[in-house]
């Protein structure tokens, strides 16, 4: 069973509505395994072809996994939170229960803290999706850096938009 009201695991979604913070996976129920996630979205145009990266590693910064995938034609700031919505999901998906991000979109830090309000119905439907996969990991935070500190993310964002037919469907680089 896992924290979140005492339903077995298996059978709850990933896409089940919110939970209450108090809801949250308890710190004691368990070792906390925590993935630190460097994210990162772009567009060629904005909109245009767009890609993100997920550069992921240890709490001892072992490469973990690295994640690129092309979008087709999107916002910059849908790629940001599609970079967003897969480190979350590799980290659920892969026995994480923890989760730091790190992302050069001080916009999609402060939608995400809470101190900017998400307009776009776009992003919104995202920004939903991202903040019922937040509530089910513990600890998460999320930051903002300089692009110049979050280089491994770009170069693999840049990466999916410059090879489209190779990571359409997302390609990822699993390194444990």
């Amino acid at each position: 069973m896992d924290g979140n009201r005492g339903i077995p695991a298996h059978s709850r979604s990933l896409f089940d509505p919110p939970e209450q913070e108090s809801d949250r996976r308890e710190q004691g129920s368990g070792p906390v395994k925590t993935l630190f996630a460097h994210i990162d979205g772009g567009a060629r145009g904005n909109p245009g072809p767009a890609g993100y990266g997920v550069h992921l590693v240890d709490d001892k910064g072992n490469l973990v996994a690295e994640i690129s995938r092309y979008l087709g034609h999107r916002t910059n700031n849908f790629a940001e939170y599609s970079a967003l919505i897969a480190a979350l999901e590799y980290a659920m998906q892969h026995g994480w229960n923890g989760l730091r991000v790190i992302s050069d979109s001080e916009l999609l830090v402060k939608q995400i803290r809470g101190e900017y309000k998400v307009k776009s119905p776009d992003l919104k439907e995202l920004y939903d999706r991202a903040m019922i996969l937040i509530r089910k990991l513990a600890p998460f935070s999320i930051q903002h850096v300089l692009r110049e500190k979050n280089r491994d993310a770009d170069r693999l964002a840049n990466w999916a938009m410059d090879n489209p037919a190779l990571c359409g469907a997302g390609y990822i680089h699993d390194r444990k």
